[in-house]
């Protein structure tokens, strides 16, 4: 069975440094092999450049613009009439990860307009992100990158969002039908809205693109107080052959390097 491979979250982890140039460094000095992030459009890409250089870590994960947050907005994908800016968006991921040689990017959905109900929109919404992830399909595929959609749980994190459950999200992958536009599947977001994690790993296991782990309902380290049973995920993603890497993108409780006893063991135990 491979061993997996963790990256730190550079949005979630080493937060007490500033830049993150500066969180490479630490995420190497912690014994990580690869980072992902979120929204890196606010650091120098030069500098980026030199702390992957510097560091020799990979850069496995980008999310798309969120749009214009102050207004509200997390994501394009699904939003009718946002399309022209869902593809400058994504215009500008593709730069970043071409420059950073990373091979995914989160396309974000979005969020249901305020004071609409989302059964009215459903269809128009589904309709507007299966369209935007075909273009996106075919022009990350020129570049070697993959596409992920990731469910985000509509009940304690984000009551808006559009895209809330693997299943809806499986569904559009396949709606879709490009081979490089798969699920993110984040295991905090996926037990809070459907639970049934073993059957749901294993019945979307080969559209899974990455993966992302943080203890549930505190969104914590995977070993902090919680309902996910994570060495027996860690076990089943193994047995399934899961060869790509694991997200840490998680709230540590303390310090991030003194929440990383459970990666150091599972290294230790994974010579």
């Amino acid at each position: 069975m491979p061993r997996l491979k963790f990256c730190a979250n550079l949005s979630w982890l080493f937060t007490d440094l500033p830049e993150f140039s500066q969180r490479f460094h630490a995420a190497a000095a912690a014994g990580f092999r690869a980072v992902e992030a979120a929204w890196l459009y606010d650091s120098d890409l030069k500098e980026l450049q030199k702390a992957k250089e510097q560091t020799g870590l990979e850069v496995v994960l980008i999310n798309t613009p969120p749009g214009d947050a102050k207004s509200g907005e997390l994501g394009l994908g699904a939003v009718p009439g946002k399309e022209t800016d869902f593809r400058q968006g994504l215009d500008l991921a593709v730069m970043y990860a071409k420059a950073l040689d990373c091979k995914r990017i989160h396309l974000m959905a979005g969020r249901v307009p305020v004071g609409v109900d989302r059964g009215a929109v459903a269809m128009e919404m589904e309709a507007t992100f299966v369209e935007n992830l075909k273009h996106a399909a075919d022009v990350l595929s020129k570049e070697g990158i993959f596409g992920l959609i990731e469910p985000i749980n509509t009940r304690i994190t984000d009551p808006r969002y559009f895209l809330d459950t693997p299943h809806q999200a499986a569904a559009i992958v396949q709606k879709v039908g490009h081979s490089n536009i798969m699920l993110q599947m984040d295991v905090f977001h996926w037990q809070i809205m459907d639970g049934n994690l073993t059957q749901n790993i294993q019945k979307y296991f080969p559209m899974l693109g990455h993966v992302q782990i943080a203890q549930v309902p505190g969104r914590n380290e995977p070993d902090s107080p919680g309902e996910v049973n994570y060495p027996y995920l860690f076990s089943l993603l193994e047995k399934l052959g899961y060869q790509g890497y694991i997200g840490c993108e998680y709230k540590p409780l303390g310090t991030t390097d003194a929440g990383l006893g459970w990666v150091r063991e599972y290294w230790k135990s994974h010579k």
